[in-house]
């Protein structure tokens, strides 16, 4: 194939260049293509169906705040259906093209691929009632909120739980890639970095929630409230005969019931941090913290430590 034949209102030492480029891009012994290319047919994972994924579990979990307006007691049996039969298809076929994406096609995947889209439609009904506690503790906990529905609608913290609880809920069914697509969504849109395999219990608060990073192997318990830029991460990693850091291993903290963790503070490793403890904004924290025990930033940087 001649590729200068393309390239028309190119110059020919222009065209003579790109034609190089293209000859050199398209060495296969260079190109990383998906399933290695063998898969080329098989369906890809899309970017705008995960999308539309989230906006349909919006909808369906809190009517008439995501997505279309006008939603009322008259209509919602209708709205509901139509939301449901569009999310069954949208995830019946990201599903397979997310178990596609790391085993070789075959023909099953769409039966596998069905069944879990409804194993995970059954389990609206509860992520709804989780995600209203979650809303209803953000109203609570903070005095600039004038109502629970203010927070459906604006707050970033709420948005990215429903991403998370939506993703986690894929994740556990055992649903590769999509689950991190959705959470990378909300990610880009809120600054919010929570990784889908992450435990994390009911009545979540992220307040202002920029910068928030919980990691894969975090386990967070009930009534935890986390401000801006937290992270939950690891302090090192254990790592193969090629120097690769050990994936699977429990890595990231483990946070009790009742517990705040104010801004800007990191706290790294497999650590537990206890019922009802407090800790203080811009801290590093790489030892368990008690329960009930208060820690806060003193001069020169010492952290203090005392119970409540």
């Amino acid at each position: 194939m001649d590729n200068k034949a393309s390239f028309r209102g190119v110059a020919q030492g222009c065209a003579d260049e790109i034609a190089a480029v293209v000859t050199r891009l398209m060495e296969h012994s260079a190109v990383r293509l998906p399933h290695d290319g063998a898969g080329a047919s098989a369906p890809l994972p899309d970017h705008e169906e995960v999308g539309k994924i989230i906006a349909l579990g919006g909808r369906l979990i809190f009517p008439g705040f995501f997505g279309k307006s006008g939603v009322s007691p008259s209509n919602l049996s209708y709205y509901t259906g139509i939301a449901v039969e569009e999310m069954f298809n949208s995830l019946r076929s990201q599903i397979a093209a997310g178990l596609a994406f790391g085993e070789s096609p075959v023909n099953s995947l769409c039966d596998r691929a069905e069944a879990l889209a409804l194993e995970f439609l059954q389990s609206l009904p509860d992520m709804r009632r989780v995600l209203l506690a979650d809303a209803w503790a953000t109203y609570f906990g903070d005095p600039a909120a004038t109502s629970a529905d203010e927070v459906i609608f604006c707050y970033p913290g709420l948005r990215a739980t429903v991403n998370y609880r939506i993703a986690h809920r894929l994740a556990m069914l055992g649903v590769p890639v999509i689950p991190r697509m959705i959470t990378e969504q909300a990610h880009r849109d809120t600054g919010i970095d929570i990784h889908p395999g992450a435990v994390i219990g009911e009545r979540f608060v992220i307040d202002h929630g920029t910068g928030v990073v919980i990691g894969a192997t975090s386990i967070i318990g009930d009534n935890v409230k986390i401000y801006q830029g937290v992270t939950l991460g690891a302090r090192s990693f254990d790592r193969d005969e090629f120097d690769n850091p050990v994936k699977g291993v429990p890595r990231h903290p483990v946070i009790g019931n009742n517990v705040v963790i104010y801004s800007n503070t990191t706290v790294l490793g497999r650590i537990n941090v206890g019922d009802g403890a407090v800790i203080g904004g811009n801290l590093w924290v790489t030892e368990d913290v008690a329960p009930g025990e208060k820690l806060v930033q003193a001069r020169h940087d010492n952290i203090l430590r005392f119970k409540q």
